[in-house]
């Protein structure tokens, strides 16, 4: 074995795709899964402004992983706090995890309602080996108030290593699983005019589905005459616009009900990302289409072509 070849994985990563493949495949936790996915949707339903908040619609990224930094950090500083003997200073930094926890946990739900399967299944374990983390911590945090500061450092311990777990987890959902990215990063757009449609087939006050070079195309048209085109493909979870419907001259996800301004904008969430809105023209009867910024370097290998 060469000595590049010491910091490969590959024994450990299969150990863990074995058993991540197993919770994917686990659907006796659907029973669990999806009532409280369920209520989550209601939730966000029934209060706009917390699905705009918790998805972090307004930020124009997902929150949940901006505040995983919160707890993380302070429990992984306390550590280093019990090191060096700072008893005070850790029991403070445990708190403070715990302080930041709460939202954490609330917007991660929040994301994860919004997911099916395979993916849900993955983040209901996460979501449980969390708790589990902040059950340790608020323990440790209980025995160091009493005095009792080994026992403390014991629960830290113990929340140190689930936390680990629902970490790699968390990592697999995203990384692995891509839930939470722009699903349209890796779509091929076209550069040069490319047909995506029939001039009469694209009306005003209705939702046309095109393609324009093997890549999804919503299109509708405005009362003056103009065509507007979009990624039909959703950012958030990759839905079809085209099956969605018109309101108040937005475009509403027919999945989850993100709300589209024409010029992509996100206006309601749970989706973060714009949706990508090429330059139109009309030829030949013909709806024609094109990017109308620079190709990003993962699209250069397209998808959809």
């Amino acid at each position: 074995m060469s000595r590049s070849d010491l910091t490969a994985a590959a024994p450990l990563t299969r150990v863990m795709d074995r058993i991540v493949g197993v919770i994917e495949h686990a659907t006796f936790l659907d029973k669990l899964g999806e009532p409280a996915a369920a209520f989550e949707k209601k939730l966000g339903h029934a209060l706009p402004w917390w699905k705009n908040l918790a998805s972090g619609t307004f930020l124009g990224h997902s929150l949940h992983p901006l505040l995983v930094t919160v707890p993380i950090g302070s429990w992984t500083a306390a550590a280093a706090f019990d090191v060096v003997g700072d008893r005070k200073g850790a029991k403070r930094l445990v708190g403070l995890g715990i302080l930041g926890a709460l939202p954490t946990m609330a917007t991660g739900g929040s994301d994860w309602a919004y997911t099916a399967g395979a993916e849900q299944r993955v983040g209901l374990v996460h979501a449980t080996v969390n708790s589990l983390t902040l059950g340790a911590y608020a323990l440790s945090w209980w025995e160091r108030h009493r005095g009792h500061h080994g026992r403390g450092v014991a629960w830290s311990i113990a929340g140190a290593t689930t936390m680990a777990a629902g970490g790699w987890l968390g990592g697999h959902m995203s990384y692995a699983l891509g839930v939470g990215i722009d699903t349209t990063a890796f779509q091929h757009t076209p550069d040069e005019w490319t047909p995506a449609a029939e001039a009469t087939e694209v009306r005003v006050g209705e939702l046309t589905g095109g393609e324009a070079d093997g890549v999804p195309v919503v299109l509708t048209r405005l009362v003056g005459g103009q065509v507007v085109a979009m990624a039909d493909r959703c950012t958030h979870r990759g839905a079809p616009l085209h099956e969605g419907e018109l309101v108040d001259g937005c475009i509403v996800c027919p999945w989850h009900e993100t709300r589209f301004a024409l010029d992509g904008a996100v206006l309601r969430g749970p989706a973060t990302r714009p949706q990508l809105v090429f330059e139109t023209t009309e030829r030949d009867g013909q709806v024609l289409v094109r990017r109308t910024d620079e190709e990003r370097t993962l699209r250069t290998n397209p998808v959809g072509v």
